[in-house]
């Protein structure tokens, strides 16, 4: 191998990587395929899949959806519905079986919910970087679940120790943001705010807690790292206490990070419940 012209080998190469990029790509259908896929959906998903709680009857859920796969197996959206209740009982292996084959025939739409799964579910963090990367390389900056990929990608870093990276990747969220909404989102504040927390930089870890909070004034997780960052400053135990009195308050009204998925999961650096006795 090495002795070949320095072309062949990059041909060579190219087209080692192309099957990958063509499988990501090639997800369109005619419109008689989508027109016959969208009749499945409704037949084996709609209107027979989601008359049961997947909760207590997933057996009649699971059932009902491969009916609608022995119709045609590349239905990517029944893949994901069969993956979803796994996701939600903490089954993440089971239910990333699935997913992958949602991703197989249709990467455009399920890769970064699989992505967001490995971020938010099973803390796979490096793989869900890498599903994330390749999202962004082929789709641009888009968004899952309310946020964008630049800020699940961050949401990694963070959680990796690596706070550079989790701070640029924030950043270019709240950038993203910018293009479109006139506010940025609270959970992003919030996070820059645990950045700098995390290094110690105390100021500006606060002036981002503050900035989470005026468009989420309940929001007791930035409360009680506002209160921390105080505390290690050495500032007036008034002022702590104020802080820590709006964390109590709110706390134990429920109030937390609202994220719908929240319900399933902690997401990182959330506070439970507490009791202030």
């Amino acid at each position: 191998m090495k002795y070949l012209p320095f072309s062949i080998l990059v041909l060579l190469l190219i087209s080692c990587q192309q099957p990958q990029a063509q499988t990501l790509l090639a997800a369109s259908l005619t419109p008689e395929q989508k027109a016959k896929q969208d009749r499945l959906i409704e037949t084996y998903a709609t209107n027979k899949a989601h008359q049961y709680n997947y909760t207590v009857q997933l057996k009649e859920w699971q059932d009902a959806l491969d009916e609608g796969l022995a119709q045609d197996p590349t239905i990517a959206y029944l893949w994901q519905q069969k993956a979803m209740p796994y996701f939600k009982a903490r089954k993440y292996e089971v239910g990333m079986a699935y997913i992958n084959k949602a991703v197989l025939y249709d990467a455009e739409r399920y890769l970064g919910y699989r992505a967001f799964i490995k971020c938010i579910f099973s803390k796979t963090y490096r793989e869900a970087i890498a599903d994330f990367e390749t999202c962004i390389a082929h789709w641009g900056d888009r968004y899952e679940m309310d946020h964008t990929y630049t800020f699940y990608i961050g949401l990694s870093y963070l959680q990796l120790n690596e706070f550079d990276k989790a701070e640029a990747y924030f950043l270019k969220a709240v950038a993203k943001q910018k293009e479109v909404f006139p506010d940025v989102h609270h959970l992003e504040l919030f996070y820059l705010g645990i950045v700098c927390y995390e290094q110690e930089r105390f100021a500006e870890a606060i002036a981002y807690f503050d900035q989470a909070v005026v468009n989420y004034k309940e929001f007791s997780d930035a409360y009680y790292y506002k209160g921390l960052c105080q505390w290690k400053m050495n500032e007036p135990k008034e002022k702590i206490k104020a802080t820590s009195d709006l964390f109590f308050t709110y706390n134990e009204q429920g109030f937390s990070i609202n994220e719908a998925n929240a319900i399933y999961e902690r997401y990182p650096y959330q506070i439970p419940k507490q009791n202030k006795e």
